[in-house]
């Protein structure tokens, strides 16, 4: 069996730039791929120089393309299973049950965003819902933006959206639980907290109201919410990586976990969810991986060469 260099688990931005870098170091590099994107929905990505307002469809399919001149083989499957045998050797299975083998291991799955069971907030995310008020919040300016937070704090969104709107509600959706500190920071600062139980949202192509359970509706032109995410695959937490609080798998500054030879990089491992920043840990992964394959080498070679000396 062929033992590569690298597998490469995620074929997003980290995913993609760490095979571009490891490609360009002539090292052999497998890169699997389910199609499965956090962002896929986005009507454009924001904050990445030269790429401003991209489809991501376009964005990955430019990267696909660059992949190609550096000889990394991807292969759009699903993991299902892997370890580190005796030997050090990750041993990697897909869905098929197929075997693969490499001396690195690289896991840039990602996450997926919790939506609410609201009828229509499917349809409208990535359109006029939103996660991220960095990505999305410039397309909203002055706009009716509401808030959605029913099991986690969101008043601290809220606040932040004032920075796009004046025109900035908080929907709890049948929770009371914004504290009285909070409700006066809220309150001082012009945001309505409404905490009706919300049926459903809609609009025409773009989100237009919300209509609560009571029949009552709400104008709203965009939603950010808070509402937890997952780990895409729970691999690196099967290989007993140390997690954050928040679900993320803890990394030092070169992206390396606990367990020697195991990488990660993204959203995977990260609270600040950008692609430009999943780009740059990924490159820096690449980087580091590289360098541990070289020194590796290197001390195979001094070792033998000792070895024969004798």
């Amino acid at each position: 069996m062929v033992i590569f260099d690298v597998i490469i688990i995620g074929g997003g931005p980290a995913g993609l730039n760490a095979g571009v870098v490891l490609g360009r170091c002539r090292r052999s590099v497998l890169l699997f791929d389910t199609g499965s994107y956090r962002n896929k929905d986005s009507h454009g990505m924001h904050n990445y120089l030269t790429r401003d307002d991209i489809e991501p469809t376009e964005f990955i399919k430019i990267c696909h393309e660059e992949l190609k001149k550096y000889s990394v083989q991807r292969l759009n499957k699903t993991i299902v299973h892997a370890h580190k045998n005796d030997d050090g050797i990750f041993m990697v299975r897909d869905s098929e049950g197929t075997l693969y083998e490499s001396k690195k291991l690289l896991v840039a799955t990602g996450l997926t965003d919790n939506l609410p069971e609201i009828e229509g907030f499917k349809e409208f995310y990535g359109k006029s819902i939103h996660h991220c008020p960095y990505c999305d919040g410039w397309e909203v300016s002055n706009k009716r933006i509401g808030v959605y937070a029913r099991n986690k704090p969101g008043w601290k969104l809220a606040l932040s959206m004032k920075n796009w709107s004046d025109h900035v509600v908080l929907y709890t959706d049948g929770k009371i639980n914004v504290k009285p500190a909070q409700q006066k920071q809220l309150t001082a600062n012009g945001v309505t907290v409404i905490t009706l139980s919300i049926k459903k949202v809609e609009g025409n192509g773009k989100l237009e109201k919300i209509v609560f359970k009571n029949g009552t509706e709400a104008p709203c032109d965009a939603i950010f919410f808070v509402n937890g995410f997952k780990q895409q695959c729970d691999l690196a937490e099967t290989f007993g990586c140390e997690m954050t609080g928040k679900g993320a798998v803890y990394a030092n500054k070169m992206q390396q976990t606990n367990i020697p030879g195991l990488y990660v990089a993204g959203d995977v491992a990260r609270e600040m969810h950008f692609v430009v920043v999943a780009s740059a840990e990924g490159a820096k992964a690449g980087v580091n991986i590289n360098k541990e394959l070289q020194q590796e080498v290197i001390e195979k070679n001094l070792k033998s060469k000792l070895a024969t000396a004798k």
